[in-house]
This record gives structure tokens, sequence and C-alpha cells, in this order.
């Protein structure tokens, strides 16, 4: 099956120039001009070091948290390292080469070709065990047939410059309307699971085809590394920020834990405020913080943006995705070719729909982990953790039997929650188009006052 794993983790580049030319404070002739850069995952590292390349050196990199890497993000579970954000590299083997592939391929991180063929014969009833293979198939079948209408629709609607469309529109054009357990479970492994969100939400002039598949090639490589696939956001800050001699970043261009609260405009640029109350400042500053950062306006901007670019933020959804880690004392689930990935048919959509064990990439450890999204991990967000572990006890011994052993231990990440990202990546919404998305990242001037 053509499946997409794209994890796309779209970053709101704003540039604020804080005068505009012969104002006091603009960047002259006379020298370079200085900006900050707020934010170091990808996004904000990338923007850096073109800046460096450029010969712009006098710049100053914001991270709120102590780390770099963003939504590229490792922990420590039950002695093993596992991605609680970005996880595949997608798109491999297409006529072009996936950059991050390279910079892979360079530190040589331990990655897993994601083979999910055989997960028709893998996909488990809401009780009782797996359906039969033919049942499976059959369905998965009728799906996909769905999933190619859908393609020839949206490359129909672009040639005659239509409208666009939901994903779930297009279904129903096809008469397809997902209603059982089957159904469903096949549905959201086919849509949700690469959008965090259902098809009544998500653009199918925009979504698909994905041209990150159709440049970069159709298959996905898990990262399972014990540096982290936050090692790519390393190798590229360290060719432009001084290291150690153990490859740590030492460069005072990159400062740690400031919380940017505030960006306005100064008779010499643009002033940034952190939450520890100092005021940073330049010609320009570059953001390039979540989306969810910005819709909840936990930057405040003086003057406000235009309303035009808080329209272009505001249209964009922040999805959620939410992998959720176990560990047991030993195995009792299918091991194995082609038994990696299953899922869970349940009455209600979505409900602990797709799972993954790691003995390939973590032999002995016995650590499962399940994926959910959207309105599901909203309400896991809102219990503790031992009333979710329950929930997935229950859902574990339906498939699997009542003597399963207990899950010694469980992480389940909180991405909504946290203020640093307020979601984990954005997710293309109907009716949004291209001149709306590329508004998200066009400069903003500021004028000054005086001007």
């Amino acid at each position: 099956m053509g499946i997409r794993r794209t994890r796309l983790m779209l970053a709101s580049l704003i540039v604020i120039m804080g005068t505009l030319l012969g104002c006091p404070g603009a960047a002259t002739a006379k020298r370079a001009p200085t900006v900050i850069i707020v934010g170091a995952g990808m996004s904000g590292i990338s923007a850096a070091k073109t800046l460096s390349d450029a010969g712009i050196k006098r710049i100053l990199i914001l991270e709120a948290t102590n780390r770099i890497g963003g939504r590229m993000y490792k922990a420590n579970f039950s002695g093993v390292s596992v991605e609680l954000g970005a996880n595949w590299v997608s798109g491999v083997g297409g006529p072009q080469v996936n950059p991050i592939w390279i910079m892979a391929n360079k530190l040589r991180l331990k990655s897993f070709l994601s083979n999910f063929q055989n997960i028709s014969s893998n996909t488990y009833k809401p009780v009782g065990g797996v359906y039969e293979e033919s049942v499976a198939r059959k369905a998965f079948e009728v799906a996909e047939q769905v999933v190619e209408f859908g393609t020839e629709v949206s490359k129909d609607l672009a040639a005659r410059k239509q409208p666009d469309i939901s994903i779930l529109t297009s279904q129903r054009l096809k008469n397809y309307f997902p209603k059982t357990p089957l159904e469903m479970v096949i549905d959201y492994y086919l849509c949700d699971f690469e959008s965090a969100e259902p098809p009544r939400a998500t653009s199918l002039l925009n979504s698909v085809p994905s041209s990150t598949y159709s440049n970069f090639g159709e298959d996905s490589y898990f990262v399972a590394d014990p540096r982290g696939y936050e090692s790519v956001v390393h190798y590229v800050a360290q060719q432009f920020l001084t290291t150690n001699a153990a490859g740590q970043i030492t460069d005072p261009r990159l400062q740690l834990k400031k919380v940017v609260t505030e960006i306005s405009r100064s008779p010499r640029g643009v002033a940034v405020k952190t939450e520890d109350g100092l005021v940073h400042r330049a010609d320009y500053v570059i953001v390039s913080v979540s989306l969810g950062v910005l819709q909840n306006n936990l930057i405040k901007f003086h003057p406000s943006l235009p309303q035009w670019k808080i329209l272009a933020l505001d249209q964009f959804n922040m999805a959620i995705y939410t992998k959720i880690f176990l560990k047991f004392p030993y195995k009792f689930w299918p091991s194995g070719n082609g038994t990696e990935f299953f899922l869970y048919a349940h009455e209600k959509r979505g409900y602990y729909p797709f799972w993954q064990h790691l003995e390939r990439e973590f032999p002995g450890e016995n650590v499962l982990f399940v994926t959910v999204t959207d309105d599901e991990s909203r309400r896991l967000e809102q219990q503790s953790d031992s009333e979710t572990k329950a929930e997935i006890m229950a859902v574990l011994r339906n498939m699997f039997g009542k003597q399963i052993p207990e899950a010694t231990d469980i992480l389940v990440p909180r991405w909504l929650s946290n203020r640093f990202y307020k979601g984990s990546y954005s997710n293309w919404p109907i009716g949004v188009s291209h001149h709306q998305f590329n508004q998200i990242k066009v400069t903003t001037f500021i004028r000054n006052s005086s001007g």
C-alpha cells in the first residue's frame, strides 16, 4: 500500500522589520544587520545557518526550552531512547533525494524501513482476536479504491482550478461511508494516522497526492537511535555554531531557557523581551515557534500583527498526535516479519487504533506504543496516566486475552498542554489556499512611528 507517513511540523516564519529605510536603527552598508531568531527547532536553526552562510554572523538564537530540536524530541523510557515527536524519515527512494535522509545517512542514524504491507492480517476485532484476513483485506481494498478516487478528484480540481473540498466530501462522492469498527479503523489508518485529523477537517486539494512522496519516494524509515532524531538539528547547528571537543554547542549566540513573551519595535529596531525580564535588541527578528504558540497569543506583538497575517495563522489547524509508550515484563504479542504494525477496531472511531511493537528497534525490551490523535489526544491529556493505562490494558486484553501481564511503565506525551508547542504539527484544512499559506511566512514590515 502506498500509505503516506508525513510528519510535517509547520513552524511560522515571520520576519519583522523594525524600521524602514532611512529610519534610526535600520541596517546600513556600514555594518551587517543583527538578527534574533526565536526558536531552535529545525526551522529556527536552519534559518540561522542560512544567515550565517550569507555572511550575517551577528545573530542571537533564543530557545524557550533547555535543548534544541523542537518537536524532534527524544526521551528516555525504561532504559531506551524513544521519540516523542517526529519519528519517521518520510519520503525515501524516489526521483529526488530527501535532504533529511542525506543528513540521517551522514550521521549513520539507526533507522528501520517500515513495512505496512501486512497490516490487514494484523487487524483486531473489538473483542476476540484478529479479523479473518480475507475479510480485512476486502475492506482495505474498498478503502484504497476510495483513496485512489480521491487522488484523481484532487488532480481534476487542480487542473480546472476548482474550489477545494474535504477528504470526507471525496469519500461521499464515491458513496463511501465507514460505519463498522473495521471500516472506521481502516479509514483512520488511511487518513488520521497521517494528518492527525479526520477526513472532514483535511483539505483534499492540498493534501492529496502528497508532494513529499511524489518527489522523494514512497518509503519511510523509523528512527530509533540513542542519539535521537534531533541529531539532525544538532548536525545543522554544528556547521555554524561553536562547539567544544565533545561536539557540544558552546556558542554564546545560542541561549537556552529564554522564553520570549513580547516582540515590539523600538528606535533601534526591534526589541524582544524574555520571561526573565531581559530585553534583546536587533534590526530584525525571525519567529520560528510552533503555530500553536502563535495561535494562542503566547507572544505579544507591539504593534499587533496585521489582520492578513493573523488570518493566515489562524486558518491552519494545529493537530495533536500522541504516541503512548508502554513497557511490559515479557512479550505477549506476535513478533517476526509482518507483525510490527497492528490495528484495533472499536465502536468508537480513533479509540487506541494504531499499534507498533519495537522488537526490531529494541530487542528484548518488550516495548509497545499506541497512537491516538485529535479529540482522543485532547481527552487523554485531561486524565491521569493511571486512567490511560487502565483503558489501554482493557484494549490489550480485548485483543490478546485476560492473561496478559500488567504494563510496568507508561509514558504519555502532552503536546497540547505544553506551552512551548501547543500541539504536534499543522494540518492543511479545507479551503485554505497556497497564497494564504505563503502569507504565514511572508515578511511583515512594521513602520517606525517617526517614519
